[in-house]
């Protein structure tokens, strides 16, 4: 890559990383361009060079956040062979890895889609390429008779439906100094209704993203536990 094409990348990702922060720190309506220029070091005639205005700015940001999450959820359902565990890693992907990313989370669940326009379209279009890929893993599970037959299209669209809604409560009561649980705690809950309601029965997995991951144990012979320890074993494999 030329060295002038690499300044230029690595400024524009300085802009979006700082937009980022003014985003989530202001909300998008009150961020202004002035601002992410100073956060990001870089003058507000070379933000507008890069960006034609903070809409650019905001769709730019997403596109970036849903390469990211895509990434994450297409390496973690290609290790494994089960179509259930497929769509089960690509839940849980989605969850750990907003969590880690407030910001970024806040700017996809929340500012973006009270834009309005073309912003809110683009929010609801990625929603709907990952429900697109659950949906996949639901009707590979139904051809290989894990599931019953069900409309995996509305089942897949009530899945990252509720998502979006338990990260927004979420991030809404971070913005209001609460003490709920964070994310990772709530991933029980959220798998175990999640597979009833397509009618699969995942074993509960007690604290399991709330407490370090340890070394599987050998189970013994009938002992119940196998599903349990095969997901610490992906978990550890793949750590997002």
């Amino acid at each position: 890559m030329p060295v002038q094409q690499a300044r230029a990348r690595s400024r524009q990702q300085k802009i979006l990383t700082a937009a980022a922060s003014v985003f989530a720190k202001r909300g998008y309506q009150d961020a202004g361009m002035d601002e992410i220029a100073q956060v990001s070091g870089t003058s507000k005639g070379g933000v507008y060079f890069h960006f034609p205005g903070k809409d650019a700015v905001l769709l730019a940001l997403l596109d970036q956040t849903s390469a990211l999450l895509r990434r994450k959820v297409e390496k973690a359902i290609a290790a494994e062979n089960d179509p259930v565990a497929r769509a089960e890693a690509a839940l849980h992907v989605l969850l750990r890895t907003l969590s880690k990313h407030r910001s970024l989370a806040r700017i996809f669940a929340i500012e973006a889609l009270g834009a309005g326009g073309r912003l809110n379209q683009r929010v609801l279009q990625i929603q709907d390429e990952f429900a697109e890929l659950i949906q996949e893993q639901l009707d590979d599970a139904i051809a290989s008779g894990a599931i019953p037959p069900i409309d995996t299209r509305i089942a897949a669209q009530a899945w990252i439906g509720i998502f979006h809604h338990v990260i927004m409560r979420w991030l809404m009561a971070k913005d209001r100094g609460g003490t709920g649980p964070d994310l990772d705690e709530t991933y029980e809950t959220i798998r175990i209704m999640l597979f009833r309601s397509v009618g699969a029965t995942p074993f509960p997995l007690p604290a399991i993203l709330s407490k370090p991951l340890e070394a599987p144990k050998t189970p013994r012979k009938g002992d119940r536990d196998d599903h349990a320890v095969g997901i610490r074993t992906r978990l550890r494999r793949h750590p997002l």
